[in-house]
């Protein structure tokens, strides 16, 4: 989608999004173990919500999961009586499970996440060596957006973009007036997200993070995560285009796209794996289900040797 046209159906989104009764209620859910933030969007008037960038809990020690941070996500979901049209992913994350195939079997939902994901899941389909069934075609999902796709959230109409960069994949899910850009971006005072995994690009987020902060800057921006900058006591994620364009120490207004490169090269060359990229990569890559179990009933997560 062009620049323009992107800008044409932003401004019908926000036209809509502004009438009292046309905008979203957001609920976020923040896990420290994981810093991940998800979020609970639904339309005031019909109830109809979207679930977006969930959370199972995983114990590296153990190899055993658990839904103590879904189940909060479930509870208020009920509370609140909503109708979950959407299990949302922003992409195929590299630092937490996804908890989609749970949700869905409790609040119901469509899982989607971008239609780049078989990218994501060729290349890492084969360092991890998948099995011969695991298709990389992206139907382990219920949906695949394609860049500048429109659909509704009851009365809320919603558009997703592709902006790449941090993995191939990766998406941003404008719904109303609240857009929800996963790792493309952090706080103000954080930055921005690496860009050396498999398929990432410096340049390409560059360019992502520009086609975003065009949007108008009273947009609110909701984050995948947040890490406490220093001198920052409080996990945060929430901003707008404005704060951003403002006052990012990264990508401000008068970074040029050279720059960018450079010091987001330099810095991801620093960088440590994420804790949970082995397991998180194979089990996100299949919509958030486990690998297939092998002969004796167990599921297992390889550990490929001198490769990542």
């Amino acid at each position: 989608m062009s620049d323009l046209a992107l800008s044409a159906a932003y401004d019908q989104i926000v036209a809509a999004g502004t009438h009292p009764q046309a905008r979203p209620c957001l609920r976020s859910f923040f896990d420290e173990t994981t810093f991940t933030a998800t979020h609970v969007v639904h339309d005031p008037r019909t109830r109809a919500a979207a679930i977006i960038d969930s959370v199972m809990d995983y114990d590296p020690a153990s190899g055993r999961t658990s839904f103590h941070s879904a189940e909060q996500v479930v509870a208020y979901v009920r509370h609140e009586n909503l109708n979950v049209l959407w299990q949302l992913e922003t992409h195929a994350h590299a630092d937490h499970l996804s908890a989609a195939p749970w949700l869905k079997k409790q609040l119901g939902g469509r899982i989607g996440i971008g239609a780049d994901i078989v990218q994501v899941q060729q290349t890492f389909g084969t360092i991890f060596n998948a099995e011969p069934a695991f298709t990389r075609d992206g139907a382990q999902f219920d949906h695949l957006f394609t860049d500048g796709e429109t659909f509704t959230l009851g009365d809320l109409p919603a558009i997703a973009l592709h902006v790449p960069g941090h993995t191939p994949a990766d998406m941003a899910f404008i719904i109303g007036d609240a857009a929800f850009i996963g790792d493309t971006l952090f706080m103000p005072d954080y930055g921005t997200a690496r860009a050396d995994f498999p398929g990432g690009s410096a340049r390409t987020l560059y360019q992502s993070i520009r086609r975003l902060l065009s949007l108008p800057p009273q947009t609110r921006l909701f984050l995948c995560h947040d890490y406490k900058a220093p001198g920052r006591d409080r996990f945060v994620w929430e901003t707008t285009v404005a704060a951003e364009r403002q006052n990012n120490i990264h990508v401000h207004d008068g970074i040029s796209e050279d720059a960018f490169v450079s010091m987001r090269t330099a810095r991801d060359a620093t960088l440590s794996l994420p804790n949970l990229i082995m397991p998180s990569v194979q089990i996100n890559m299949r919509a958030g289900h486990l690998p297939a179990p092998e002969n004796n009933g167990i599921s297992y997560i390889k550990i490929p040797v001198n490769t990542l």
